[in-house]
């Protein structure tokens, strides 16, 4: 049997616009040895989870202003860690649904008992510390960590990782989207001398600017207003060890002057700290855009990027592999089938042409979605090219582009001026939908607000910072 009791309390904010229910979950929980908060709002609960992190965030389904599937649509833009739990009077497959495509941990209808609501707490708590635990280091007994390959491109790549794994200087992985900067820098901890330490990654996107610097550092008790207790950062925990900055430029340019300070002088304080830590840890940094085009529009540091570039590698996209595909096809049909308890799926050669001759602007990531859909649908069966359907995207296909909102750009104006030109045409662009203008731009959804906030605009204004 396994144990599904948490190692450790966990933190677990409560919204429910019902203050009885809300004090009465939070009271079994407090009860249980969890640290707890409650919100009556999804809104204010969103003003909570950007100034402290959770383990766990049980919401109502019914709340007025914004619904409990509003609220985790949201969290899933801000790409939040939490597990979520949703509490409803008014269950239905469709909400359950809705909720799971979401990124709802689960769901569960009221009236419960309080070993139901501490046993689905416990359950999330566990999902939790396994994804931390695969989060501190590569996989090794499974698929996820394959680097699948014998192309000229995926040879030279592990060539480069050979080169540069034991050094111990610091690693910058650069690559689009879904290409597995994330399986390169496992590999370069893997064939490191620190291989039998931990492997810490922190998804910088993820986070605002002020949990950031406690995720990375760590803070004091009392260190600011929710900070209960002390808590370790990553670069503690990666002690001995290897941290990925996945997605690097989204750590904000304050963040970057004490992240350089740290590369420099191998050492850091906690939040709210005066005492100083040694930082015995390599550092990987990733990004999917030219640090050098960052530097150049002003946001990113240049004596950072020199700090994170000794090293770099850069990660090919898979049209520039079409030889890998077939391989990656066999391997992920494989754990597909394995995961999901079904016969593998055979792919015809019209769907293997096929999927040869895609421009895969998703590369490696979108190839497993496709070929694990295949597989659910056509277990044990075959794949022909016409099954492939729509699940590929017309490369032909105009995308609309944002108007210029002037013919020139005027001579002598400033980056910033015409950086916030070019946000506003394209938030206008989209009619105020933040998570297609990030996607637009370039650029995080955090990131987007960050700017707004930056440019005055208040948190509603305009409608700009508009929920999707």
């Amino acid at each position: 049997m396994i144990n599904t009791t948490p190692r450790r309390a966990g933190t677990i904010l409560v919204v429910d616009d019902h203050a009885r229910a809300r004090e009465s979950i939070a009271d079994v929980l407090r009860t249980a040895g969890h640290q707890v908060e409650g919100c009556a709002s999804a809104a204010a609960a969103l003003g909570v989870v950007d100034e402290q992190s959770f383990d766990v965030v049980i919401t109502d389904l019914r709340m007025p202003g914004m619904s409990g599937l509003e609220f985790i649509r949201v969290l899933a833009e801000r790409q939040t860690d939490a597990q979520i739990i949703m509490i409803t009077a008014h269950a239905s497959v469709a909400v359950a649904v809705d909720a799971m495509r979401l990124g709802a941990f689960d769901f569960i209808e009221k009236p419960f008992n309080v070993d139901e609501l501490e046993s689905l707490v416990a359950r999330a708590l566990g999902e939790a510390e396994a994804r931390d635990r695969r989060d501190l280091g590569p996989q090794v007994d499974g698929c996820p960590g394959a680097m699948i390959g014998v192309s000229p491109a995926m040879e030279a790549l592990r060539t480069k990782i050979a080169q540069v794994a034991p050094t111990g200087e610091t690693i910058l992985v650069t690559g689009e989207s879904g290409v597995g900067k994330e399986l390169v820098a496992s590999a370069a901890h893997a064939a490191s001398g620190r291989a039998g330490a931990p492997f810490v990654r922190l998804n910088c996107p993820a986070l605002s600017p002020h949990l950031m610097e406690s995720e990375l550092f760590g803070h004091e008790r009392g260190a600011f207003t929710s900070a209960d207790a002390r808590r370790v950062g990553r670069f503690e925990l990666a002690r001995q060890g290897t941290i990925l900055l996945d997605e690097v430029t989204e750590i904000g340019l304050p963040l970057q002057a004490k992240l350089l300070r740290v590369l420099q002088e191998r050492s850091f304080e906690r939040v709210g700290g005066s005492e100083s830590h040694t930082a015995d840890v390599r550092v990987i940094a990733s990004s999917n855009r030219s640090l050098r085009d960052e530097v150049g529009a002003g946001r990113f540091r240049e004596d950072l990027y020199f700090r994170l570039a000794v090293l770099p590698i850069h990660v090919p996209p898979l049209r520039q592999r079409r030889e890998d595909i077939p391989l990656l096809i066999d391997h992920f049909r494989r754990c597909a089938a394995a995961r999901v308890g079904s016969e593998p799926c055979h792919f015809e050669r019209s769907a293997l042409s096929r999927l040869q001759e895609y421009h895969w602007p998703g590369n490696v990531r979108e190839l497993e979605n496709i070929v694990t859909r295949g597989c659910i649908l056509h277990a044990g069966g075959k794949m022909r090219a016409d099954d492939l359907g729509e699940w590929l995207i017309d490369s032909t296909a105009a995308r609309p582009e944002p108007e210029p909102r002037a013919a020139g750009v005027p001579v002598g104006m400033s980056l910033h001026e015409m950086e916030r030109q070019l946000i506003e045409a394209t938030l206008d662009q989209y009619d105020g939908h933040r998570a297609r203008t990030a996607q637009a731009l370039g650029i995080g959804v955090r990131t987007l607000a960050n700017k707004l906030r930056n440019y005055g605009y208040a948190p509603r204004e305009k409608s700009y910072l508009r929920a999707a």
